[in-house]
């Protein structure tokens, strides 16, 4: 009986154990885990080569710049999706610094420069979604 009992102590002891080296574990994760931004553009008709110039011509150097990560760019598979719209995701260390480089991005007057020229024949961009993301415990991005 003795024995019994000794061995349901210590199984109970080892998952008692695991639990807290897990709860450490994912609160660790969650702390050091970057926030994802997921942004779809939907551009004015012909307007996505325009957009993908501005983009491969300096827009993404200035996110960098400011503290945003590249994590990639898209054009839908879709047939349709593929002549207006392009998908990104840049990451971020937390929804505050979010704001922060966003605010950052646009007062650059290396932006306003590069919007100024980009618009000079008419909106490009006639929509935008944005989505934040946080990573699951068993996403390979974290």
């Amino acid at each position: 009986m003795l024995k019994k009992f000794a061995t349901i102590a210590i199984t109970i002891a080892i998952a008692f154990a695991a639990g807290i080296i897990f709860q450490t574990q994912t609160t660790v994760l969650a702390q050091n885990q970057l926030v994802y931004e997921l942004r779809t553009y939907t551009t004015a008709e012909g307007q996505l080569p325009a957009l993908l110039q501005r983009f491969g011509g300096g827009e993404i150097d200035l996110f960098i710049k400011h503290g945003m990560t590249s994590v990639g760019y898209w054009i839908p598979d879709d047939e349709e999706l593929s002549n207006n719209t392009m998908v990104y995701m840049v990451a971020h260390e937390s929804r505050e610094s979010a704001v922060a480089s966003w605010q950052a991005f646009g007062a650059d007057p290396q932006w306003t420069e590069m919007w100024d020229a980009s618009i000079a024949d008419g909106p490009i961009v006639i929509n935008v979604v944005n989505q934040f993301l946080d990573p699951t415990v068993f996403s390979p991005l974290k």
